[in-house]
């Protein structure tokens, strides 16, 4: 290799090498593309409190973003309420609906699909651990319950153990 006068690097044919068609050829960090607002929601949240969340995995952290009670817009826009800035998500992508159940997702006639597990849809229920895929973000559903009375000790029905019984009977 030489350099020239502005710092310019020339590469010569031993320097070449043939890229592997299966190479990454971009580093992709989904945390990078969420705005601070969707930032500073998600690090007020603990983990294990109860409610329904989306979690944005990034190579070396995860961030669990709160859904609140209204209907959420997820896109490129500004006005978008979970704010995906990349040019593979739709300015207007998807809509995210509270229901008795859960959560409905419903595709906003975005350009590349809303697809939940691997399968494009218009809307469906979202169900605990559904992977929804938004352009090149991966979110990950996630609904934590209030535990029940009991639920989880030894001999509840929880677990799946019988509780002890007591000698003679």
């Amino acid at each position: 290799m030489t350099s020239e006068s502005d710092d310019t690097m020339i590469a010569t044919s031993d320097t070449l090498t043939r890229p592997s068609i299966d190479a990454i050829t971009e580093q992709f960090d989904p945390l990078d593309c969420l705005d601070s607002r969707d930032r500073r929601r998600a690090l007020a949240v603990e983990p294990g409190e109860p409610g329904r969340y989306v979690q944005v995995q990034g190579p070396d952290q995860a961030l669990l973003i709160p859904l609140g009670e209204e209907v959420l817009h997820v896109g490129r826009g500004l006005a978008a309420g979970l704010h995906l800035d990349d040019s593979s998500v739709s300015h207007r992508h998807a809509i995210m609906v509270p229901s008795a159940s859960g959560t409905q997702i419903l595709d906003d006639r975005s350009l590349n699909g809303t697809f939940v597990n691997g399968r494009r849809i218009e809307h469906v229920e979202l169900r605990n651990d559904d992977v929804v895929t938004i352009g090149r973000f991966e979110l990950r559903y996630m609904q934590i319950e209030t535990p029940k009375r009991g639920e989880g000790e030894p001999g509840s029905a929880i677990d799946g153990s019988t509780p002890p019984q007591s000698p003679g009977r």
